[in-house]
């Protein structure tokens, strides 16, 4: 799970804890922290209070032929329940990706120091 956009609001105060929920999102999809990245977003509001979330949780993932769509429905609900054991209610959306279709250009040593 290489990007994980978080989306909160701006007025929640409850803690987001990013080590602990990178690590147990880890644990979940087998990966590793160096290609799991997480990403807090706090916005002033969105459109629709329905589910009554804390957080919106988008994830872009690669789409691997053993992630079929049973292992990436049952690998959201544990993510949900990973927010949860955080005390946070999570609305989860997940989407896959072809890698011929992925491109990355991340900054070079020199211009990340």
């Amino acid at each position: 799970m290489p990007l994980v956009k978080i989306f909160a609001r701006s007025s929640l105060t409850k803690t987001i804890a990013l080590p602990t929920l990178q690590s147990k999102l880890c644990a979940i999809w087998g990966t590793q922290p160096t290609t799991t990245k997480l990403m807090l977003s706090r916005v002033e509001d969105w459109t629709d209070d329905s589910f009554h979330e804390d957080v919106y949780v988008d994830v872009r993932a690669y789409g691997k032929p053993e992630r079929t769509r049973e292992f990436v429905l049952e690998g959201m609900e544990k993510v949900q329940a990973a927010f949860g054991e955080e005390g946070l209610v999570a609305n989860v959306r997940l989407e896959t990706y072809e890698g011929e279709r992925y491109f990355h250009v991340p900054p070079t040593k020199e211009e990340a120091k």
